[in-house]
């Protein structure tokens, strides 16, 4: 797309919208920043500044939103009306990206599966770059792109319910449960941004859903291109399955489950669908074999933290939805101390009142979710109101026995004490490390 002389505000300087103001302004546009923090708390950025407000959208011909800035704000309706186009962060930068796109989304898994699938494509000597909603923004990676290699690419729902051009070649959707509620009001407004994944495929693109999730299974009425499935619990063509402890590729035996070496029957569909993923993009699959072996998983992902005394540590920060968490509950099969909390995002905890009765010892709960999160699991369990991260670790090392695990799977964003769940898990880890030994 020719940009040179569009006038083109940027809202939301993060890393993402710093990275999509330069690359505007590299080919040629008239570019402006704006946010709702004044510019002196903002990352160094060389563009006009305008605070958030309808002045912003003055001779404005293109409004491109950060993922952070919801596109609902009464401030985009009224400038769509007058006729300023509004797109994402992500879209933008695509204008201007070589070589094909695979990308990935879902409620949960969208990282792990991301990094999984581009460590396979790489073992298996696919070029391929890897970013978007994990580590480099799109943008920064538009100079390093080239029409031979792929861009895998983690999409969330804020990235993709303003893609309106976006075609994804290779579209994964490992699943959809409620979550971002108090972004998207509805779940039904959740899924549809999901579903935006498949928008702009053609005949000759690939989907890959979730037979076993039906949200996911659902897109396959509308996918333009061929659906492949994958599932953890039997056969489904065509697809990558699981049956009876082997992985299977269109019926193809490919490896063992027993060999892959994440925790929980949500990595085995992580990992059935990165296979998939993988070899429509080119990888055989004794590479995608080998690189399932040799993947070590991703920081703050069900991460093993330490053992001490005989009890167990986990980090699994990244857990910032209820679903996430309750597959955080059913790798283990009991005896946890879990840490929840943080902030809410209008989640129905209710959901994990079962499985933390069967598995947990007591929850430990923390931020401003705690109310919430206490009226709802309620009899369940043991609850201890802790109000921060650091005495919630040390109120479970005190009580935990060997042979006990604490799993830090908080089933809310970090917002309220932390600047995302990698500053959580972080600080996690540093408080458990700093734990002496009760001999």
């Amino acid at each position: 797309m020719d940009v040179r002389g569009s006038r083109i505000t940027v809202f939301g300087m993060g890393a993402s919208g710093v990275a999509v103001l330069e690359l505007l302004r590299s080919h040629g546009a008239v570019v402006r920043a704006s946010d709702v923090r004044p510019r002196e708390a903002l990352p160094a950025f060389d563009a006009p500044f305008v605070p958030q407000s309808p002045a912003a959208l003055e001779d404005c011909d293109i409004a491109v939103l950060s993922p952070g800035v919801p596109p609902g704000l009464p401030l985009f309706a009224e400038a769509a009306q007058r006729g300023v186009r509004i797109v994402g962060d992500v879209e933008a930068a695509s204008w201007f990206l070589q070589g094909p796109i695979l990308g990935i989304t879902g409620t949960n898994g969208k990282t792990t599966t991301t990094a999984l699938t581009g460590h396979l494509l790489r073992a298996a000597g696919v070029a391929c770059q890897v970013g978007g909603n994990i580590g480099r923004p799109l943008a920064e990676m538009v100079a390093s792109s080239r029409p031979d290699q792929w861009n895998v690419l983690e999409l969330s729902s804020f990235q993709l319910e303003t893609a309106h051009t976006l075609r994804v070649h290779v579209a994964a959707v490992l699943n959809i449960t409620q979550n971002h509620l108090d972004r998207h009001h509805t779940f039904e407004n959740y899924a549809a941004a999901k579903a935006r994944i498949l928008a702009c495929q053609q005949p000759e693109d690939h989907a890959v859903l979730n037979a076993e999730n039906p949200a996911s299974a659902a897109l396959a009425a509308q996918a333009r291109g061929r659906v492949w499935w994958f599932c953890a619990g039997g056969p489904r063509r065509p697809g990558f399955w699981q049956e009876n402890g082997t992985l299977f590729a269109d019926g193809e035996p490919f490896m063992e489950a027993a060999a892959v070496p994440l925790r929980g029957r949500h990595n085995l569909e992580n990992v059935l669908a990165a296979a998939a993923c993988a070899r429509l993009a080119g990888a055989p699959l004794e590479a995608i074999r080998e690189g399932v072996r040799t993947f070590a998983g991703v920081e703050h992902r069900i991460e093993f933290v330490r053992e001490l005394d005989g009890v167990r540590f986990y980090n699994d920060s990244k857990a910032t939805s209820v679903d996430a968490t309750r597959k955080a509950l059913e790798s283990f099969e009991g005896n946890l101390w879990v840490i929840l909390g943080g902030k809410d995002k209008g989640s129905d905890y209710r959901e994990l009142r079962e499985l933390l009765a069967q598995r947990a010892r007591a929850a430990l709960l923390i931020g401003a979710a705690a109310p919430i999160i206490a009226s709802h699991l309620e009899g369940a369990l043991p609850l201890i109101h802790c109000g921060d991260l650091r005495t919630a670790v040390e109120t479970a090392w005190r009580q935990a026995a060997p042979g006990d695990t604490v799993l830090l799977a908080p089933a809310c964003a970090s917002f309220d004490q932390f600047s995302g769940y990698e500053e959580r898990g972080r600080v996690f880890k540093s408080l458990v490390h700093s734990l002496e030994s009760r001999r």
